[in-house]
């Protein structure tokens, strides 16, 4: 299982946006996070459509984090551009058990619990403690990390 291609650019840009002051430009945010500009302008009308990031229009318009870096993590940020994490679709509330086991069958109560494990992880890691992480400025746990982005 790996991360998609936008959800890794969506972490990316957020993280630009995280170390911008102020307002920045698509084309900004796409150099600097190592996108296309018309892939970043799609992952960023889903991160504005999640309320992840706000946008403006002209000419001193621009995008700008809704919140600050230590209240946006990682889950939040994937599930803008995937939707709802679940370890399989099983879990999902469309999802159809095709062996017509739902709420009985030992996988799914497996998945259900690895799902939970993953949405927390995800959860506990903010883009303050991943960036301090990056100028190394923890040791790298997310509870160190926030009380370093804390000071």
């Amino acid at each position: 299982m790996q991360l998609t291609l936008e959800a890794d650019y969506a972490v990316r840009i957020v993280s630009v946006l995280c170390m911008e002051n102020g307002r920045t430009d698509a084309r900004t945010i796409s150099e600097k996070a190592f996108v296309s500009l018309r892939f970043a302008l799609k992952i960023l009308r889903k991160l504005v459509s999640s309320g992840i990031v706000d946008s403006f229009k002209g000419t001193q318009g621009g995008y700008v984090l809704h919140s600050s870096p230590s209240e946006i993590n990682l889950r939040q940020v994937i599930e803008a551009i995937e939707g709802t994490y679940y370890f399989s679709r099983c879990l999902s509330p469309d999802g159809i058990c095709s062996r017509g086991m739902s709420g009985v069958c030992c996988y799914q109560h497996a998945f259900g619990e690895i799902t939970d494990l993953v949405r927390d992880k995800l959860e506990g890691y903010t883009f303050a403690a991943l960036l301090a992480s990056q100028c190394g400025k923890r040791d790298g746990t997310p509870e160190n990390a926030e009380a370093e982005a804390q000071k």
